[in-house]
């Protein structure tokens, strides 16, 4: 399965929404690779290893299932996780970019690709459309977090 889809920042016409600046977003991007527990509540352990300028690489935690993925970082412009396959779990692929349609006006495109390709049988699209939504509201989630992160003075201190 493959599946797009884009989640607005900042709206110049909504006055009520705080607007984030490039830097606080990307630093939102790489806090969710980096302290992923804040985003994702079921998740139970996350360990760092083999960090690069470039790059991290990690093992995810979810009860006994252990997920190891690495991430490679493009400043100010996206995010990409990579998953290798590992036992029964598939290659997998989540490109997380910053667009900016305007100036200051930021979207993040969120790219998933399950190694599958766009083919899928009748079986797997009601699976699919299932995920699809999923996803879609994770990665909402994810801004809503980033957006409270700000608010804390927490993305605008430089990265470690």
């Amino acid at each position: 399965m493959i599946f797009h889809h884009l989640v607005e920042i900042n709206d110049p016409l909504n006055p009520l929404i705080e607007a984030l600046t490039r830097t606080q977003l990307w630093h939102g991007l790489v806090m969710r690779a980096e302290a992923p527990k804040l985003f994702v509540p079921h998740l139970d352990d996350c360990v760092l290893s083999e960090r690069t300028p470039a790059s991290v690489s990690r093992e995810l935690t979810y009860g006994t299932l252990v997920i190891r993925d690495t991430v490679t970082y493009f400043p100010q412009e996206k995010v990409i996780y990579q998953v290798p396959v590992q036992g029964e779990i598939p290659a997998s692929s989540l490109r997380m970019a910053i667009e900016e349609t305007q100036p200051e006006v930021f979207f993040v495109r969120f790219d998933y690709d399950d190694g599958n390709g766009e083919v899928e049988s009748a079986a797997d699209a009601f699976y699919n459309d299932f995920r699809r939504s999923a996803y879609t509201e994770a990665d909402i989630d994810t801004i809503r977090v980033i957006r409270e992160l700000a608010a804390e003075g927490r993305l605008d201190l430089p990265l470690a």
